[in-house]
């Protein structure tokens, strides 16, 4: 695995395949997809950043690269896409072997390029935050104190606006600094843009123009008339606080068996139409604080009545949802307005009940949206998000925005598509697939929003229909990728930075051990997870465990050693071998069992594992476990409940929530003070350390992760229990050591790899 970890640090790639099937059928009969989990702006302290225009081939537009024939005589390359010659411009006239331009090196396969004199004017980045006042007065001074501390770490050039809601939209003039004024706009009416425009007299003192789109400062709108709503951080800190210190929950009646009126969908569509008209194309996004359920507007998910319950994932299978295609068509519009103006929805759902995320999820999503979920605007997972958000150092997110990525491939492989927060450009190209999976029909992609972890999973079509002979194959059995991300950073420069990758590909009797060492298990499995969260969403009637299930019996049969109907001769490649246990937890985890979490909670964790990286993403299918003692310093422990033992703390990273677990004679002594006296040294250090440790995951982690301390036979054990392999159940026979058993009907690993073996022999 750590040559595969290499690869990523070189170029922020990870492939289940590193040796790529050569054919069609080949292609199918390895099961897991040729595909591709691309970080596209991870950052690399060594790479190179070069201060002029990349050089493109003229027929493929593809950018020159290390994998390019360089005739230095005839100062001429050849592109490896299309095969083209092309010249190299007059400033390339001295290269030569002993003096190349950096994107030749072998080692620069990714390099980015700064070019100067970049013509577009610096627009600062731009903040609304669209606030939910339907919520009781406590949440409302969290929310409060929340929100002028981000303002506090916001850079000062920065614009900001504010959005307040409820039964009404309160749209407020941070300009008109000496008396509060707000325009307010009923929330049970959809609004265009023309009409709020009209309303919020833009026009007073400049008349509309006639044709055209009105759409920032250069059409059509004064700049006077902007910067009534949105100010820069430095001049507006003094208003917006006075409207937040002023800021009381929504006034109007509920009556007792009624909910709130919560506009959410009006709220977001006219901070959606305001950034459109006074900010296009600028780094803006619309931070939405969200307290509970959406009833009024064109998208409420649930009636005012209280005798109506929110939709559960039963009512979505049996399709008895009244509210949920109206809205998720609502979304979807919002999704393609803010995609078209260049602009990020970030949500933060701090709710004991559900807000609406399943059908929020694609205007997030498709907008490269941040999204942190939790039951209070008190709790420290919220709090610590959002000022991860605009906290800048080491540990920062690196926002990015306006990023465009596109794709070059050679022309045996096509592009399936992309699972990952980006939205489609429509851009056809030969290089398109027929068959699509995610967003794809297209070779480029918009990324209104990216961060430094953003990564996008690509699938591709192998066309090559027949094996090639030995000669051929033997002269050009390399596949090459190209992908360019186009995108400004959060300084508010234009990057252009261009990956580019070679891989061998094989075909034939002889290619399954070449296959099987380049086989990434750990992208494997991430490259199965996201596809099944997807087909879950997609496909109706879709069995995700049978889907599972019949994958893995395949490609043990495939890859596997064993002697027909003799399950106990099976064994597996050490490349192959974690793979069954990665799908094993993949089949119990959040994305696949939807059983007793709601409709919300499963599109949030799908939502984060459809962004994150291979490693983060590894995480939340098969959670680490480590284990510590007075025996031995911290090590690694297996995922079981054999692990748990009476004299052991055990720190469990499930990537969403982090537990500390201490055994029960641990426990006793924290609770007997024991650690408090001189003597007890060794057992207060023991009981640091994984406190220490848990300080380290959280500290790079978004969203922070939900820490739970917790005893052997406490009520919060549960958060470890759950994530076990169940070896020891109540109707197993022999007791276990740390004497703990998990009451619950799954079968363990060791029954199902029994299962698997079986089945592949036959």
């Amino acid at each position: 695995m750590a040559e595969f970890v290499d690869l990523e640090t070189q170029d922020g790639v990870r492939m289940p395949w590193n040796v790529i099937p050569g054919t069609k059928q080949e292609a199918l009969n390895v099961v897991v997809p040729v595909a591709a989990i691309y970080t596209p702006i991870k950052h690399f302290p060594s790479m190179p950043v070069l201060p002029y225009s990349p050089l493109r081939c003229r027929t493929c537009r593809s950018i020159l690269n290390p994998f390019c024939i360089v005739d230095f005589a005839a100062k001429i390359w050849i592109c490896p896409f299309c095969f083209q010659r092309n010249h190299f411009p007059p400033h390339y006239a001295s290269i030569s072997d002993d003096n190349l331009p950096a994107e030749l090196f072998p080692q620069y396969t990714t390099v980015e390029y700064d070019s100067p004199g970049d013509p577009a004017p610096h627009v600062p980045p731009v903040f609304l935050f669209v606030v939910d006042t339907c919520v009781i007065e406590e949440e409302i001074g969290f929310l409060r104190s929340a929100i002028s501390q981000a303002v506090e770490l916001l850079p000062d050039n920065s614009l900001v606006g504010l959005i307040t809601f409820g039964t009404f939209v309160h749209v407020h003039e941070l300009g008109f600094g000496i008396v509060p004024k707000t325009y307010v706009f009923r929330g049970s009416k959809d609004l265009s843009k023309d009409q709020l425009l009209e309303q919020m007299s833009f026009f007073a003192k400049k008349p509309k123009p006639a044709v055209g789109v009105v759409a920032g400062a250069r059409d059509g709108l004064s700049l006077e008339s902007i910067s009534r709503f949105l100010l820069p951080a430095s001049e507006c800190e003094f208003a917006l606080n006075s409207v937040l210190d002023e800021l009381q929950r929504d006034p109007w009646p509920v009556p007792g068996d009624q909910r709130e009126a919560r506009c959410t969908s009006t709220a977001l569509s006219i901070a959606a139409s305001l950034l459109g008209a006074c900010v296009p194309g600028s780094a803006a996004r619309i931070m939405a604080f969200i307290g509970g359920p959406a009833t009024e507007g064109p998208a409420p998910i649930v009636s005012r009545q209280l005798s109506e319950p929110i939709r559960s994932h039963k009512d979505l299978d049996k399709d008895s949802v009244p509210h949920y295609h109206k809205c998720v068509k609502f979304y979807d519009g919002l999704s393609k307005q803010l995609v078209h103006q260049g602009h990020v929805l970030d949500l933060f759902a701090c709710a004991l009940d559900q807000v609406g995320i399943a059908e929020l999820k694609t205007a997030v999503e498709r907008t490269g949206g941040l999204v942190v979920l939790t039951e209070s605007f008190g709790h420290p997972v919220f709090k610590d998000s959002l000022k991860r958000v605009f906290q800048s150092g080491d540990c920062d997110l690196g926002l990015a925005s306006n990023g465009i990525f596109e794709i070059n491939c050679s022309k045996d492989i096509k592009v399936q598509g992309i699972i990952g927060p980006c939205a489609s450009l429509e851009k056809k190209s030969p290089l398109c697939s027929d068959a699509v999976i995610g967003q794809g029909g297209t070779s480029a992609w918009k990324m209104c929003g990216l961060d430094k972890s953003t990564s996008l999973c690509l699938f591709f079509d192998i066309v090559r229909k027949e094996t090639p002979d030995a000669t051929m194959q033997s002269t050009s059995n390399q596949f090459y990728l190209q992908f360019l991300t186009y995108y400004q950073n959060n300084s508010g420069q234009m990057r252009f930075r261009v990956t580019t990758l070679s891989r061998r590909w094989v075909a034939g009797p002889g290619s399954i051990q070449d296959l099987i060492s380049g086989f990434d298990q750990e992208a494997a499995a991430i490259v199965m997870a996201r596809q099944v969260s997807f087909k879950m969403e997609t496909e109706a009637e879709f069995d995700p465990i049978r889907w599972l299930d019949k994958a893995l019996i395949n490609l043990c049969s495939r890859f596997g050693d064993f002697q027909k109907d003799t399950p106990s001769s099976f064994s597996l490649s050490p490349r192959l071998s974690i793979f069954p246990q990665f799908m094993f937890h993949l089949r119990r985890s959040q994305f696949v069992q939807v059983f007793n979490n709601s409709p919300d909670e499963t599109a949030y964790f799908r939502m984060i594992l459809n962004r994150e990286n291979v490693t983060n993403s590894v995480v939340m299918v098969q959670p680490s476990l480590i284990s510590y003692s007075f025996h031995s310093g911290p090590e690694p422990a297996l995922l079981d409940v054999a692990a748990i033992a009476a004299d052991r703390v055990l720190l469990l990273d499930a990537f969403f929530t982090v537990v500390i677990f201490h055994g029960s004679t641990i426990a006793q002594w924290r609770k007997a003070g024991y650690h408090n006296e001189p003597e007890h040294q060794a057992f207060a250090q023991l009981l640091r350390a994984p406190h220490d440790d848990s300080d380290l995951i959280m500290k790079d982690r978004f969203p922070v992760p939900r820490l739970v301390v917790c005893d052997q036979h406490g009520s919060q054990a549960r958060f470890l229990l759950a994530k076990l392999n169940p070896s020891a159940t109540y109707n197993t026979e022999a007791s276990l050591p740390g004497g703990d058993i998990i009451f619950t009907d799954d079968v363990s690993f060791e029954v199902f790899l029994d299962h698997l073996q079986r089945l592949v022999v036959q």
